[in-house]
């Protein structure tokens, strides 16, 4: 029988909650901070016409795929540098951090290039809309010179998290969102002696507040005896062993977060044929739809980091249990997100200047979200919380690939494009593909393949 010396299910591990929370509540601070400057965005840009909102919720699709990658390799970083920190290995927690600077940098000048050679080719891709592409492409001139820093600032935060450091990450958030909120209004809207700019001066804010956030953020680091303060020649210092641990950890992450973004932007392809109204109602959606998923990212951030200490300290049934415990704690907690999304889903409508066939819109696609959250967030608990803590990426990547592309995309295109459906029964054949990974998932963590030490 179960008691409290026995942590399970009905009777869980107290000290491990409460390292949980330790880690996870930053995070989650951070996420919401990040989140409110995302829907203050969405809000402020909605002042302008659907137009502009549908532009730039497209345009920053392209930050989307680029984010998604670098989130792929902070993600494969994490998982090492947690497993290293449980055995106190400063040396190879540095390495994992210059590799993936390395790679974060080169990845964001690719975009920096595209964007800035043909910014109205890669707005083509996106939509048809003409009003659109114009507004999207002089958006994305300027905003696409925060790439390179938004590289540097999350490999960092990576690092920070996996040592248990995410304090600094969280003032880092409040300065950069006081700097992008602020200038977001004036440049937008023209205020005091700033000319109006629109769409241009949300670009120009959101540039300014990453040049913010990334010299605090190397500030905080390198001023104080962090694990993660490492040299250049620290940082560079792998060899082609190393290289290969990190490449067969961060690869399959990397393809996950790649081919899964690659699935959704398809999905956005068809949301942009679906004219303007869908566009802004998904874009809108979208943005409530980070929000409500705060809780959950800091939780399956913490999960992963804590879960990977203790498999690198070789701690493999505590793991395990707690696994277990962190999978029971966001059923509930996403139940009542869910009921609370929906009840307050009318009056966070009421605060966009959206047209009355736009606001139904908006409605009936947040009654969808509610309705699948729970199996959304499972899914976002295991894959990035408990398979990638032991390095089961590869399995991630396989069960992440076929739900996208061989349901949700599919799906998608025949609902959107063929069958001429309204864009919230769209959104719901989207998310048919996260139930069916709830089973498969579910399956895996009860497996218990991913529950293993990788580092030596």
């Amino acid at each position: 029988m179960k008691n409290q010396n026995q942590p399970g299910l009905l009777y869980p591990d107290r000290d491990f909650l409460k390292h949980l929370g330790a880690i996870g509540l930053p995070i989650v601070l951070q996420q919401f901070l990040n989140t409110l400057l995302n829907f203050a965005d969405t809000l402020m840009i909605g002042q302008l016409g659907e137009s502009t909102i549908a532009a730039i919720g497209l345009a920053n699709k392209v930050f989307f795929i680029f984010s998604i990658i670098v989130f792929g390799v902070c993600s494969g970083t994490g998982i090492l540098a947690a497993q290293y920190w449980g055995r106190r290995d400063v040396a190879n927690i540095r390495r994992a951090q210059g590799l993936a600077l390395s790679f974060s940098l080169g990845v964001s000048l690719l975009f920096v290039l595209a964007c800035t050679l043909a910014p109205v080719g890669v707005m083509s891709i996106l939509t048809n809309s003409g009003a659109a592409i114009g507004i999207g492409a002089s958006y994305l001139r300027i905003v696409i010179f925060s790439y390179p820093l938004t590289a540097v600032t999350q490999v960092y935060v990576a690092s920070l998290r996996s040592v248990g450091q995410v304090r600094a990450p969280v003032v880092i958030s409040i300065v950069a969102i006081l700097v992008n909120v602020s200038l977001n209004y004036m440049l937008i809207f023209g205020i005091g002696p700033f000319p109006r700019l629109e769409a241009e001066g949300a670009a120009l804010a959101t540039l300014i507040a990453r040049v913010v956030e990334c010299c605090t953020l190397l500030f905080i680091v390198y001023r104080d005896d962090s694990p993660v303060r490492g040299s250049i020649r620290e940082m560079l210092s792998f060899d082609g062993a190393f290289a290969r641990l990190f490449f067969a950890q961060s690869t399959p992450v990397i393809l996950n977060e790649f081919t899964w973004g690659l699935g959704v932007t398809m999905y956005s392809l068809v949301y942009g044929r679906m004219g303007d109204s869908a566009t802004a109602a998904i874009t809108v959606t979208q943005s409530v739809e980070q929000m409500a998923q705060v809780v959950f990212m800091g939780l399956s951030a913490a999960c992963a980091v804590v879960l990977g200490n203790e498999l690198g300290a070789g701690r493999l049934r505590e793991a395990k249990a707690h696994a277990a415990q962190v999978l029971a704690l966001q059923f509930v907690l996403a139940l009542g997100t869910s009921g609370v999304f929906y009840l307050a889903r009318r009056p966070i409508i009421g605060l966009f200047a959206l047209l009355p066939e736009v606001e139904n819109l908006t409605a009936a696609c947040l009654t969808v979200f509610c309705i699948f959250l729970p199996a959304k967030v499972f899914n976002l608990i295991t894959v990035v919380g408990i398979l990638r803590s032991g390095g089961d990426s590869r399995f991630a990547l396989l069960m992440d690939l076929a739900g996208v592309w061989l349901i949700g995309v599919p799906l998608a295109w025949l609902g959107g494009l063929v069958w001429g459906l309204p864009i919230y029964l769209v959104y719901a054949l989207v998310f048919t593909e996260e139930v069916c990974k709830v089973f498969v998932g579910l399956f895996r963590v009860l497996q218990g393949k991913w529950c293993r030490t990788i580092v030596q």
